[in-house]
């Protein structure tokens, strides 16, 4: 493994991965690989997380090649050095920032969006000339193989390498020197990670996960936000850092919600959603029965099936929920959506306040001046008013956390991870998958 960075830093040193014409001709190849290799790479991510070809393409292709299509268009202005503004003692010198690549890049990929989630940090690396070093998730197997297989094929095999394994590479990796590492997972990895940075002081980007509520207000569309909210939370079987986690509104509102979340479920995945090929299943036994043991105790008023055979939960709402139980002391991870009943607005912001900073905060209401007010007076990642997620898909939004679920940036290494770039020129692949036109 050491020989392996060694490699690495070898090839970087060798200054053949700073030419930006370099860096073009790797992007493309990565391009090349996601088309020439879709079929393989969707049909890794579908034995993954049993995730069909149009979700597989959706969640996680998609995003990919649209951000590449962005890197592409954008790097010749990004590596053009800019003029620095100048003051009196150095008018007649020229001053200006020089952005360089770091070095060795190590990336830590996620098992919930597999490709998407390693791929799109890598872009960034490359785009800024650093050599990179993978390590896909264990836990997502056949994506970690597919891309150990396409790598050598596809892009410079002394710059750009995948190691696969379990807890034991990781941790022999993170005994290594690099000059940046990205991680995106759980809290608890992330200080184990950090931990081992610092012993040589080496910079991270965390991207990791915390408890995203949805605040309902009386006076919203209650259809919209149930629609939305249920193809947020579910989306992934709810294995989504940004899903909505929970959500917060007046008592009154309980079974109106779970009345049309109800329906919902039903329009996206049919009668019964255990055969629906739209609906996915939790990565693991140990995930699982974590996800169950946090339904002890509460109030079902929807869902609650489950089949430990093939690691099925199904779409799950819980109602009166004490917020001192299991459910909401951690990341659910999973398709469970408890409701925390609260009295107004101004609860609801105490609560969000008197907990940890949340990844994501979704808003439901029409009254703007409200939504406004959330904003300012709580703190979190990224907020979206009257949707769930659709703030990831923005190229122009940076993206990421504060406190426990932060994300650290470097510019210097790697372009923002911003989700879903040039979606739209995109949605012809989507149209031929689903047989027909998306938009008329």
């Amino acid at each position: 493994m050491e020989q392996q960075v060694q490699r690495a830093r070898a090839a970087f040193r060798s200054g053949r991965s700073r030419p930006l014409r370099f860096r073009l001709q790797q992007l493309e190849a990565l391009r090349r690989m996601v088309q020439e290799r879709e079929k393989d790479i969707l049909a890794a991510i579908g034995a993954d997380l049993c995730k069909s070809e149009l979700n597989a393409y959706s969640h996680e292709v998609i995003s990919v090649l649209g951000e590449i299509d962005h890197v592409l268009e954008k790097l010749p202005e990004w590596v053009t050095p800019k003029a620095a503004e100048k003051n009196l003692l150095t008018m007649m010198d020229e001053a200006y920032i020089h952005s360089e690549p770091l070095g060795v890049v190590l990336i830590i990929g996620a098992w919930n969006y597999p490709f998407v989630l390693t791929i799109q940090p890598l872009i960034g690396a490359i785009a800024a000339g650093n050599a990179v070093i993978i390590k896909p998730s264990e836990l997502s197997e056949s994506t970690a193989k597919i891309l150990a297989k396409l790598f050598p094929q596809y892009l410079d095999q002394d710059l750009y390498n995948v190691i696969n394994g379990g807890v034991k590479e990781t941790t022999e990796l993170l005994k290594q020197r690099f000059d940046h590492i990205l991680y995106t997972g759980s809290t608890a990895v992330g200080k184990i990670v950090m931990e081992a940075a610092a012993k040589h002081l080496t910079p991270v980007t965390l991207e990791l996960g915390g408890k995203s509520p949805c605040y309902i207000d009386k006076d919203c569309n209650l259809d919209i936000a149930c629609r939305r909210i249920t193809w947020g939370k579910y989306m992934n079987c709810g294995q989504t850092c940004i899903a909505p986690d929970y959500i917060l509104c007046e008592p009154s509102l309980q079974s109106q919600i779970v009345q049309k979340i109800k329906e919902t479920v039903k329009e996206f995945y049919g009668e019964n959603v255990k055969e629906s090929p739209d609906y996915e299943r939790i990565i693991n036994l140990r995930h699982f029965k974590r996800i169950m043991n946090l339904l002890e105790g509460q109030k079902i008023a929807y869902g609650g099936e489950a089949d430990e055979a093939t690691r099925y939960i199904a779409p799950t709402v819980l109602t009166d929920v004490n917020p001192e139980t299991k459910v909401m002391q951690e990341e659910i991870f999973g398709p469970i959506l408890p409701i925390v009943p609260v009295t107004n607005a101004d609860e609801a912001i105490k609560f969000i306040n008197d907990h940890e900073k949340p990844l994501a905060f979704y808003i439901f209401s029409n009254n703007d001046k409200l939504i406004k007010r959330m904003i300012d007076e709580t703190s979190s990642g990224g907020v979206t008013g009257n949707d769930v997620i659709m703030h990831f898909t923005l190229n122009s939004l940076p993206f990421g956390g504060v406190g426990e679920c932060y994300f650290l940036l470097s510019m210097e290494i790697v372009h923002p991870h911003k989700g879903a770039a040039h979606l739209i020129g995109l949605l012809n692949k989507l149209s031929s998958l689903l047989g027909g036109p998306l938009i008329t």
